[in-house]
C-alpha cells in the first residue's frame, strides 16, 4: 500500500524515530499506527522522546565555510564515547554544512531533522545546542581553529589594506595565532571600546570598596588612592580584552602590540574585526 508522507511524519513525532525507519515500520504493518510502533520499539527505534530529558553535557564543534562565509553548530550528546563515534562526527558535519547552506544563524526545522535521524541511529539524547553563522565583507577573512576534539570551536575575522594579505605567510600564521590565543584565554571582550559602562562602572565600584576596606590604605592621600584603583582598572582591562591581553606566542608583548608588528613587517595594515568562542556545554 502507498505510504503517506503525512502518516510518517505523524509517526516521527509520536516516536521520535527516523523518517526511513517509520517509513519502513508503516509499510510492513500496512499503515497500522500501533502496529508500526510496536515494531519500532522492536527494532530499537523509538525513544529518542524518552531520552530527551537526559542530560547532553558533551558533544563536539563542527565548522564549515566557504570563501567568505562560515558556519559552526554545537552538537551535544549523553557521553565523551558518542562524541567520538564516527556516525556522530559525520552527521554533525552535515549538519554544519547544511546550516552554512542555509545561511542558518539558529536551529529550524530542517536541522532538528537531522538532529533527530541521528538520536535514533545511535540511541542516545543528541541536542543541537548552537547555531552561529559569520560572513566575511570586502578585504575581510574568517578563520576558525577547533580545539580537544571539538570540545572548543573559535572563529576569528579579521580585515586588510589588501586581500591578498591573507595569502601572506607570516599573516596566515599570525592569524591562527590569534584564533589560538582567544582558544587559550577566552576574553570577555575584543577592546576597551566594547566593555560596555554599566560592566566597568561595576568593577570600578567593586575596587573601590576594596580599598575602603583595606586598613593599610586609609592612612594613603588621596592621590595615591586614584593611581592605585586606576592600575587595578589597567590590569582588569589587560585581562578581559583581547587587544590588551598577553599575545600567547609572548606574553610580554601584548596581542595589539604584535598585530602592529605583523602589520609592520609584512606591510599590510591588519585588524581584528572580531571574534568568537564556543565551548561544549557551555552557553
Amino acid at each position: 500500500m502507498e505510504i503517506k508522507a503525512s502518516d510518517v511524519k505523524a509517526l516521527r513525532e509520536r516516536t521520535g524515530a527516523g523518517m526511513m525507519d517509520c517509513k519502513k515500520a508503516l509499510t510492513e504493518s500496512n499503515g497500522n499506527f500501533e502496529a508500526a510502533e510496536k515494531l519500532l520499539r522492536e527494532w530499537g527505534m523509538a525513544g529518542v522522546e524518552k531520552r530527551a530529558g537526559r542530560a547532553t553535557n558533551e558533544g563536539r564543534i563542527f565548522v564549515a565555510q566557504n570563501e567568505s562565509e562560515l558556519s559552526l553548530v554545537e552538537l551535544a550528546c549523553e557521553t565523551d564515547f558518542v562524541a567520538r563515534n564516527k556516525d556522530f562526527i559525520d552527521a554533525g558535519t552535515k549538519i554544519a554544512a547544511t546550516a552554512l547552506g542555509q545561511k542558518a544563524s539558529s536551529q529550524n526545522e530542517s536541522l532538528e531533522s537531522m538532529v533527530k535521524d541521528i538520536a535514533s541511529l545511535i540511541k542516545e539524547n543528541i541536542a543541537l545546542k548552537r547555531v552561529a553563522y559569520f560572513n566575511a565583507g570586502m578585504n575581510e577573512h574568517l578563520h576558525s581553529y577547533l580545539h580537544g576534539e571539538g570540545r572548543i570551536g573559535v572563529v576569528v575575522k579579521f580585515r586588510a589594506s589588501d586581500p591578498n594579505a591573507f595569502k601572506n605567510e607570516k599573516v596566515a600564521s599570525f592569524v591562527h595565532d590569534v584564533a589560538l590565543h582567544v582558544a587559550a584565554f577566552n576574553p570577555m571582550f575584543l577592546d576597551e571600546s566594547k566593555v560596555p559602562a554599566s560592566w566597568l562602572a561595576e568593577q570600578k565600584d567593586i575596587f573601590q570598596k576594596q580599598v575602603e576596606l583595606d586598613e593599610k590604605m586609609k592612612s594613603k592621600p588621596a592621590k595615591v588612592i586614584e593611581g592605585i584603583l586606576a592600575g587595578k582598572v589597567k590590569k582588569l582591562l589587560s585581562e578581559v580584552c583581547l587587544m590588551n591581553q598577553g599575545f600567547v606566542r609572548d606574553e610580554k608583548v601584548s596581542v595589539a602590540d604584535a598585530l602592529a608588528q605583523i602589520s609592520k613587517e609584512t606591510g599590510f595594515s591588519l585588524a581584528i574585526v572580531d571574534y568568537y568562542f564556543a565551548k561544549v556545554g557551555q552557553n
